[in-house]
């Protein structure tokens, strides 16, 4: 027979054996006022661990939503604990967010427990999840479909919140609350079958313990032998990982090299926000036409010949600068400076050859002159030849990425492009026996 001392002694074992507190940790306690929540609270009093607790009114089921909260408030009054709670406009929100409203509602929660554990300075946010939640979760991974990842469940330590009630189940919960008659409200939604997680709960899990009644048991020591399993799978992921890639690169060769190369590529990209979809089609053409893009929220992925780059959305090219002084050092990206000279022509001046550095007749230069990023439709008449040619078809032919493109400079004689930056002068403004004066512009990279 279940009894309260039995129960804490499991949650004391769970909190000791995963360290999810420590001695004077302050703790605070996601308090709904459903059963789990309250056993929480309960517990973690009876075990002489300070914790505070905190509430969130997401305005989701009207005059029921204000019950919990008004209970809340009295049971926090009565066990003397300080409260801390708020209340969110949850519909809004996710329609802005173009996200569902379980999903916005724990957006909303979580970002508010970690406000608060800011500004009160709370070691821990213990949230009541259990076994039987624990169990729902697999079932609905599976149900979804799943990696190995989503085959371990939930973690007893997650940065700042831990699950003090992950080894013991519902029922559990219950029936302490009962003999110790500590009140509790009950979520009417969670007695419908309209929500996938319910239909699992209600209608699922009943039939499963028709087939196994000890299915619970069995399945949460699954999801720990697959948690260690997953330990293992991390290691060796981590070790693959760091063969094929180098910074935000990704060496093709070496991946199609390595075993279950689809694998590594959507571990590795997942990192990213790459779904599985994207995953698949990245891997499908890895041998396919160079100059492919895909997009996550926040990074694009380039398929460039034998490797494919991952680029931050954020970092933009950008052009710092625009008219060019005569003369002086100048900012002109991020990462490059200009340093521009004015020189007469004499039997000792060495033209420079290096591809940082270029000599422009000053006397052939319409002013101003200004720098830039290129431009669709872009010529100019490389050194050597006479014909103009599409700088796009430059760099093309000089295998130069997207990425590249993107961030190519153009040094402007008036409207005329005297410069490809780092690659090429314009043979309209080179240097000749005539020359007498020269521009010299040298870039400086960080």
């Amino acid at each position: 027979m279940t009894n309260i001392k039995t129960v804490l002694g499991k949650v004391l074992h769970t909190i000791h054996s995963h360290n999810l507190i420590e001695t004077n940790n302050k703790v605070l306690v996601a308090l709904s006022g459903g059963a789990d929540s309250v056993f929480l609270l309960h517990i973690l009093k009876e075990a002489d661990i300070g914790c505070d607790a905190a509430h969130c009114n997401f305005h989701l089921r009207g005059d029921e939503s204000d019950r919990d909260e008004q209970f809340v408030i009295s049971l926090c009054k009565k066990m003397n604990v300080k409260l801390h709670r708020t209340d969110f406009d949850t519909t809004d929100y996710a329609k802005k967010q173009g996200i569902s409203i379980e999903m916005a509602a724990r957006d909303l929660r979580y970002a508010y427990f970690e406000k608060l554990r800011n500004e009160w300075g709370y070691d821990k946010i213990a949230v009541a999840h259990h076994r039987d939640d624990n169990v729902e979760t697999l079932l609905l991974n599976l149900t979804r479909g799943t990696g190995l990842k989503g085959l371990t469940g939930m973690q007893y330590c997650n940065g700042h919140i831990i699950r003090p009630l992950l080894d013991i189940s519902r029922e559990e919960i219950e029936h302490c609350c009962n003999e110790r008659e500590w009140q509790y409200v009950t979520d009417s939604t969670n007695l419908e079958t309209d929500a996938t997680r319910n239909k699992i709960r209600l209608e699922i899990i009943p039939m499963l313990k028709k087939i196994n009644p000890s299915v619970m048991d069995t399945m949460q020591e699954t999801i720990g032998r697959m948690n260690e399993c997953y330990q293992l799978y991390t290691e060796a992921v981590g070790k693959l990982k760091n063969e094929i890639q180098e910074g935000l690169k990704i060496n093709i060769h070496e991946l199609q090299r390595i075993t279950s190369p689809r694998t590594i590529l959507y571990e590795l990209l997942s990192e990213y926000g790459f779904n599985n979809a994207q995953t698949n089609d990245i891997y499908e053409h890895l041998n396919g036409e160079s100059g492919k893009l895909y997009e996550s929220n926040e990074w694009r992925l380039l398929r460039d010949r034998e490797v494919l780059i991952l680029k931050n959305k954020n970092e933009k090219a950008e052009c710092l600068c625009n008219i060019l002084p005569l003369e002086g050092y100048v900012k002109i990206t991020a990462n490059k400076d200009f340093i521009i000279e004015r020189h007469s022509i004499d039997k000792d001046f060495n033209i420079p050859r290096s591809m940082d550095t270029v000599c422009l007749d000053m006397d052939r230069i319409e002013y101003p002159i200004s720098v830039r990023l290129i431009q669709e439709g872009d010529k100019f008449v490389p050194l050597g030849m006479k014909n103009e040619k599409l700088i796009s078809d430059y760099l093309t032919d000089k295998k130069k990425s997207v990425y590249d493109k993107e961030s190519q400079l153009v040094v402007c004689s008036g409207n005329k492009i005297a410069w490809l930056v780092n690659e090429r002068p314009d043979d309209r403004f080179r240097i000749t026996d005539k020359t007498r004066r020269i521009l010299k512009i040298r870039v400086i990279n960080h």
